[in-house]
């Protein structure tokens, strides 16, 4: 039976009650902690009502228990947290996913954290979604450009980039950044000022980022605490879940950005002058409609020469507790075969002849990992590319050229517009982009389709209605293909 406990207050007056039930052993013989749960007496109504009433919310509560519908609702929303994350990533969550996660939970937890998951209301995540959305809400620690000349510093002190890396405790390549101008991340700054007795500000420029969340990141914060409160209401913790009543901001359609054809023409005139190894690169991204990750987690053995095409199966991403590492394809639908023109494998040919080469002249210090695109530093010789890199090498490319800002992934729209231009149907560009749903393609390339739509009624009228214009003899052009 339900044990019933009275709670009071410094003045002795009930202020609620407790109620515990029994739950079991645990297989080494320790009594498991009790079923609990509060009942709070209504002021309006008298001591016998709330006593009837108290008995039955008692009665109601072991039943529950014994059925096993209750649960530990005592549980913070910081707690109940972390039990999910590591529940999906049991479940085989991509590590990726369970990374955005985590670095979701700071923020949560310094504002609804401490809730009970059963306390949580939806009012209380539209306030929290409203303080996303203030200048000054982001905690990370800013950038810092250097003040001073570091190597000339490290030269006064008599040490390489790579001794005082190591004693700092970062990576070499951070503290090549700032040597050269570049900006780093605040903490690291901080290590090398230490490193160097030197006050952080005095050696560095601080800026830090005080511009408000985006609405797109505000409806990614109120997905993960969904995801949250989705689990507490399958283990029945709570009636309901609050978040599927909250009001996140709206996000406006995302507007897939294109090249022009005069620009990827500039781009690849460019490119005649570039490193082989970077010409194969953004040619299979602009080609292949790829993402990032997938170009970079191309090897060797997924290309079908026979049949002039790739096998796009892995995903090759960044993580700070993991580094490198590859992943499968972000859905089950991206992991797909395409089929890549003659040239394009043409190109391939002679990249594989020039990788052979790198790992015969390299010899011992090769690393044999098989991936096409490799990291040249020594040591690292043949390891998979930081996904990064792609990055910073297109954004020193267009400098260089004087060419349009180009991220990997306005390849991957180019692609689809060229194709839509052309009159290729959204399931077979759907194919070829590996997404989830064609609805998915229809949805991100909306604008496009609508543009493609307007350019195929202007070729119909000048076919059909236009007296001037060159009109095509489909059964002649039909004789010809045949």
């Amino acid at each position: 039976m339900a044990s019933i406990r009275a709670r009071k207050n410094k003045d002795g007056v009930i202020t609620s009650y407790q109620i515990r039930v029994f739950k079991g052993y645990a297989p080494d013989g320790k009594e498991l902690p009790k079923y609990t749960a509060t009942f709070k007496p209504d002021p309006n109504k008298t001591e016998k009502q709330n006593q009837k009433a108290l008995n039955k919310f008692a009665v109601e509560f072991e039943e529950k228990c014994k059925r096993g519908l209750a649960g530990d609702t005592r549980q913070s929303f910081a707690e109940y947290a972390e039990y999910v994350i590591r529940l999906k990533e049991r479940a085989g969550v991509k590590h990726s996913t369970l990374t955005i996660y985590r670095m979701f939970l700071p923020l949560i937890n310094e504002h609804i954290g401490h809730l009970k998951i059963a306390e949580i209301r939806p009012q209380q995540l539209n306030n929290f979604y409203e303080v996303l959305s203030k200048p000054g809400i982001r905690r990370k620690p800013g950038r810092a450009k250097a003040r001073e000349d570091i190597k000339a510093i490290l030269k006064e002190k008599g040490l390489t980039i790579k001794m005082a890396a190591e004693l700092a405790g970062i990576a070499s390549n951070t503290l090549s950044t700032v040597c050269n101008g570049g900006s780093i991340n605040a903490d690291k700054a901080q290590a090398i000022a230490s490193l160097f007795e030197m006050p952080l500000s005095k050696l560095f420029i601080i800026t830090k980022d005080n511009t408000p969340f985006s609405n797109k990141t505000i409806l990614e914060y109120h997905r993960f605490i969904s995801t949250v409160l989705d689990q507490a209401d399958k283990e029945l913790l709570i009636p309901y879940n609050p978040a599927r009543k909250a009001t996140p901001p709206k996000v406006k359609p995302h507007t897939a950005n294109y090249f022009q054809i005069e620009e990827v023409e500039a781009i690849r005139d460019s490119l005649e002058k570039e490193p082989l190894k970077w010409r194969v690169l953004v040619h299979l991204l602009l080609i292949s409609g790829a993402r990032r990750g997938e170009i970079c987690g191309l090897k060797w053995d997924v290309i079908d020469w026979k049949n002039n095409r790739i096998h796009i199966c892995n995903n090759l991403l960044y993580a700070p507790d993991r580094g490198i590492y590859e992943e499968s394809t972000k859905t089950e639908e991206s992991d797909r075969f395409v089929t890549l023109p003659p040239e394009t494998m043409a190109l391939l040919k002679d990249y594989r002849k020039w990788y052979l080469l790198q790992m015969h002249n390299y010899g011992d210090q090769w690393n044999f990992t098989n991936y096409l695109f490799f990291q040249e530093k020594t040591g690292n010789v043949g390891k998979p590319m930081h996904p990064d890199t792609v990055n910073s090498y297109l954004d020193s490319f267009s400098e260089r050229y004087k060419l349009p800002h180009i991220n990997p992934h306005a390849f991957r729209h180019t692609m689809a517009s060229i194709l839509y231009f052309n009159n290729v149907d959204s399931v077979s560009i759907s194919k070829r982009l590996g997404h989830s749903k064609v609805s998915t393609t229809s949805d991100i390339y909306s604008h496009i389709i609508k543009e493609a739509d307007s350019r195929s009624a202007e070729c119909i009228a000048d076919v059909i209605l236009r007296k001037n214009a060159k009109v095509i003899d489909i059964n002649e052009t039909k004789k010809k293909a045949d």
